[in-house]
């Protein structure tokens, strides 16, 4: 994967979901994150990633963890200056305002594609 602009397909049970997503999978572009932003549109996804913080922060987030075959294996709501536990099957994370993953349908079990990658 490369840094850059893409789709993110949520598959649901009544509906697929579309979100703009932008990637981040240099080092540079997942350290900066959501750092500094008041909002975002849609979801970033940090790849490789199986953790996050919250410091420094102006909102909170949902916080979706992926395995490599893209399935959802926790989310969490973390508030500002909070160190999330790292999961150790994770090899993505996703990002978004705190509320959005639940109006998705993003769920534990659930399996996510990313198109439009770089």
């Amino acid at each position: 994967m490369r840094d850059g602009q893409g789709t993110l397909v949520v598959w649901g049970e009544s509906a697929d979901v579309s979100v703009p997503l932008e990637i981040a999978a240099s080092y540079r572009a997942r350290t900066k994150g959501l750092l500094g932003r008041e909002s975002v549109e849609g979801a970033i996804l940090l790849s490789p990633a199986n953790s996050v913080h919250t410091f420094r922060m102006r909102m909170a987030i949902d916080v979706a963890y992926l395995d490599r075959r893209m399935k959802v294996i926790a989310v969490r709501t973390m508030t500002p200056g909070r160190l999330g536990r790292p999961r150790l099957r994770a090899r993505h994370v996703l990002e978004a305002e705190a509320g959005a993953m639940a109006g998705w349908g993003l769920r534990v079990g659930a399996r996510v594609e990313v198109s439009g990658r770089g």
